[in-house]
């Protein structure tokens, strides 16, 4: 899908500049799916739907290249990433060891309020209709998001600007991809649930062993579904 299917909102929040409206807007789409990994992004195409000048839009364009989001090819322009297997396998590997070593900080760092204010987000996620329905994981950001919540607990900046900053939105956007597979969302919940009960328990090494299986857990579903779309699709004539 080119980036020319975007809809354009007319309203600009309060204090935000077109350019920073508009990175907003790419952004969602981007990570929600409705531009496509892959796709070339148009300059002219997205000037014309958002009304807006080429100068404010490179900038917003220039910022999704910070969060790797988009990528420049030579001599194709900007594209919107696309992963390859091996690529996206290597990040879930980086989160399992950063992530856990959040969530052992978090145990030892978390106050009682935190704890609790993090237990009431699984309480909204629990109540969400399409996770209710088992289509997918709650996957909004920030305070919203159970992992954001806990590598801000760690405590550990130099933690929270790698993967709460430069890698956030680009494990968002896979998070989101993969969070629909069957029984998936389900399994993640409880297995959220657990994690929070180590980290309530102050187990920072149990905490640590539970996230790391939790993000190892999705990417062996991220491998099988390589594997699958891999594999020959059966012939009639065999």
């Amino acid at each position: 899908m080119q980036a020319t299917a975007v809809s354009a909102q007319t309203t600009v929040d309060e204090g935000e500049t077109l350019s920073e409206h508009v990175f907003r807007r790419i952004q969602a789409a981007i990570i929600q799916g409705d531009i496509a990994p892959g796709s070339k992004i148009s300059e002219p195409e997205l000037a014309r739907t958002y009304g807006i000048s080429r100068g404010p839009l490179r900038e917003a364009i220039h910022r999704l290249e910070g969060q790797r989001l988009v990528v420049r090819v030579p001599h194709v322009g900007a594209r919107v990433v696309a992963l390859s297997t091996q690529e996206l396998i290597e990040l879930y590997q980086i989160r399992e060891s950063l992530e856990g070593m959040a969530c052992r900080l978090a145990a030892e760092r978390m106050s009682a309020e935190q704890i609790q204010a993090l237990r009431q987000v699984l309480d909204t996620h629990e109540q969400d209709a399409a996770f209710q329905a088992g289509l997918g994981y709650y996957q909004q950001e920030g305070d919203y998001d159970f992992h954001y919540r806990i590598i801000h607990g760690s405590g550990n900046q130099t933690l929270v600007q790698m993967l709460c900053g430069e890698l956030y939105q680009l494990v968002r956007m896979y998070r989101i991809q993969f969070s629909t597979m069957p029984n998936r969302p389900h399994q993640a919940f409880a297995e959220h649930h657990r994690i929070l009960d180590a980290i309530e328990a102050g187990d920072g090494e149990l905490a640590e062993l539970l996230m790391r299986r939790h993000i190892g857990a999705s990417r062996r579903n991220i491998e099988r579904h390589a594997q699958a779309a891999d594999s020959p699709s059966p012939r009639g004539d065999q």
